[in-house]
């Protein structure tokens, strides 16, 4: 399910909406390469709301892998896949919002509309994934 959608100009790099993204409860935050750093900025939440400590897993860029050795890259490999399928549950929604509702191509519409545009794809697609019998049980 989403809870935050932010929607920000073609400029604005992902790492930096990070912040806004936590809710304050997460214990562990899973990112892909781009938001690499993102424990390191200024404006990182290092602890939520409880005061424990919030861990992040960031995949790395497949260039510092090819930097490993044979048995450091096959180490590698494996906690990057283990990471990578806690991330791919959360693709799911973006099946649904690109396949169900069709939404694959933004027009230049102003980032006002678009804003509007996604708040309503996602909360259709948290009532399509809430109504999967799937998660009933």
């Amino acid at each position: 399910m989403v809870h935050t959608v932010v929607g920000t100009s073609a400029n604005v790099h992902d790492v930096t909406q990070t912040e806004n993204l936590l809710t304050g409860e997460e214990e562990t935050v899973n990112g892909d390469a781009g938001y690499t750093g993102a424990d390191k900025r200024e404006t990182a939440i290092v602890r939520n709301k409880y005061g424990k400590k919030i861990k992040y897993q960031i995949n790395r860029r497949p260039s510092q892998l090819n930097k490993l050795s044979r048995s450091g890259k096959y180490a590698a490999k494996k906690r990057e896949h283990q990471k990578s399928s806690v991330r791919a549950k959360v693709e799911h929604v973006f099946a649904v919002v690109k396949r169900q509702l069709g939404f694959k191509k933004t027009r230049y519409r102003g980032l006002q509309k678009q804003i509007a545009k996604f708040n309503i794809m996602f909360a259709l697609a948290n009532l399509i994934l809430a109504d999967r019998p799937c998660l009933s049980a």
